[in-house]
């Protein structure tokens, strides 16, 4: 018994090449999730590093360590400002109020952890002792290992949207899905998972609510949402300083080990600070707005990099241009550019030349705008969080659009946007 395709009546469109038109020579046309013909990457980086004004290349660290001083200024402001809720009359008051501070600190708390991002970049300055100095303080605060991430992101920004090369957000093929949701045995051609295969949105805000809560700590510790390591579980973790593991080599040993003692230290800082203000103040002043930072970071990259207008590639037909523009731009506003240092309304531009400081990123953004075209991706219309739930439930699995070409983008079983190529089976 063979496997026989069958294009989805949506993908019966003029140029897609299936059958003879395939032996014809027909040209490719690839269609989104979200039914709209994808353009491909036809720019050089000559292009567009050309675009760029020359001003853009060089970061000033007087201008970066103020916004250093900046969020650190604000940061102590909410935790004076903290510390009169206590004499709020109601206890509903007193809620509302610290509710507010945690939302509030944990906006200013990612900031700080886009700032030691900058560094990771080299970005913030042009001294790499700068970098590395300033970088490994500000993220050591939020207990991130500063140089292993460092390592590893780098490793993300080399292999994005590469099915066989990333290591972070690799979506699930159609038979990787399902066989994780439903076991090692199921069929992946199987017409019933079409009806089965959505949650119910109770259980998606159930993992919704882990993906974002735990999701940071999960990728730390155990490289979730990457590919399948054949190593150890222990190995896979950003912590590991042995040589053996899939991120570090011999030579990163020092940085790893520095990373660790640095993050042992805040821990030691914390506990001291538990036993000067009282361990549930600290809970509040810090640990709650830190559960808000994991929030913040999965949502932004995960949305960066998880859209039905995206595209995947195979490692054949992948180039560093077309796995740089494999991501999207989108708009939160206030917040979006003065709190979280406009991450996420340039950061097509970033995955392009990563060294940029985010204060000329609108203007590098719009210079490489007129070298991209059709194949730079926004949505500035939808809201973030509208985005994050829309995105966990309809981005299940990346297929082909045109088989054989090497392109993937999300699909899912039921019903939202274009639906996956459809199988038949024939004697």
């Amino acid at each position: 018994m063979t496997i026989k395709e069958v294009v989805p009546n949506a993908q019966v469109r003029k140029g897609v090449m299936t059958g003879a038109d395939a032996d014809a020579g027909a040209e490719e046309v690839h269609y989104d999730l979200n039914g709209k013909v994808f353009t491909e990457v036809d720019f050089t980086m000559k292009q567009i590093y050309d675009a760029i004004p020359e001003h853009c290349f060089h970061p000033s660290m007087l201008r970066s360590l103020g916004y250093v001083v900046r969020d650190f200024f604000l940061v102590g402001s909410l935790v004076y400002a903290a510390s009169f809720i206590q004499y709020l009359p109601s206890s509903v008051g007193r809620f509302i109020a610290w509710t507010v501070y945690t939302v509030v600190q944990g906006m200013v708390f990612t900031g700080i952890w886009i700032l030691g991002h900058e560094c990771g970049h080299g970005a913030f300055s042009e001294s790499k002792a700068v970098n590395h100095s300033v970088g490994l303080f500000l993220h050591s605060f939020l207990l991130v290992p500063f140089h292993a991430w460092r390592l590893s992101h780098s490793k993300h920004h080399k292999a994005t949207g590469n099915m066989e090369r990333e290591v972070v957000f690799v979506p699930h093929t159609r038979e990787s899905y399902l066989k994780t949701k439903f076991g090692k045995h199921a069929d992946p051609e199987h017409s019933k998972f079409a009806e089965i295969v959505q949650d119910a949105p109770i259980v998606s805000i159930f993992k919704l609510f882990i993906h974002q809560v735990f999701g940071w700590p999960a990728y730390l510790f155990t490289a979730v949402s990457g590919p399948l390591y054949d190593v150890p579980f222990y190995k896979l973790n950003h912590f590991y300083f042995g040589e053996d593991g899939p991120y570090f080599g011999p030579k990163d040993t020092r940085h790893i080990i520095i990373s660790d003692v640095a993050m042992a230290a805040m821990i030691y800082a914390l506990y001291l600070f538990g036993q000067a203000v009282g361990h549930w103040n600290a809970i509040l002043l810090y640990a709650i707005p830190y559960l808000m930072v994991n929030h913040w970071i999965v949502a932004i990259t995960y949305l960066q990099h998880s859209d039905g207008a995206l595209p995947h590639y195979h490692d054949n037909v992948w180039t560093f241009a077309k796995g740089a523009t494999a991501t999207i731009d989108r708009d939160f506003g206030f917040i979006g550019r003065h709190l979280f240092h406009s991450i996420i309304e340039t950061h097509v531009l970033h995955h392009l030349v990563s060294t940029i400081p985010f204060y000329y990123s609108h203007e590098a953004s719009a210079a490489i705008k007129k070298v991209m075209g059709k194949s730079y991706i926004a949505d500035t219309d939808t809201n973030l969080l509208v985005a994050l739930w829309r995105n966990q439930r309809n981005c299940m699995f990346a297929e082909e659009s045109v088989k054989g070409s090497g392109i993937l983008f999300y699909r899912n079983l039921h019903g939202k946007g274009m639906p996956p190529r459809q199988l038949t089976t024939a004697n």
